[in-house]
């Protein structure tokens, strides 16, 4: 255990950060999830909407620095085009 004041003090502020960066990260991994299982299931209005959700909350941890930019772009990336060969299937 830490002895200095200081060094308690960012014990405390990083546990904070850290419970609040979990929300986050959390909400963007369902986001995905959700929208990977419309795209899965070919119900190609869900999986719009449910992959446009997801965008929005990667970028959202990416603003606050949660999320590495890089790493939201990937995501979005694999999200579009998995939703781009649905798409394409249905078409």
């Amino acid at each position: 255990m830490a002895n200095h004041k200081s060094a308690l003090k960012r014990i405390r502020s990083s546990e904070k950060k850290r419970q609040r960066n979990r929300i986050f990260r959390s909400r963007a991994r369902t986001e995905i999830k959700k929208a990977r299982t419309f795209i899965e299931g070919a119900d190609l209005e869900n999986a719009r909407q449910a992959t446009l959700e997801a965008i929005r909350t990667l970028d959202k941890a990416a603003v606050k620095g949660i999320l590495h930019p890089n790493n939201v772009a990937r995501r979005k990336s694999r999200l579009m085009k998995k939703l781009a060969r649905l798409e394409a299937e249905k078409a």
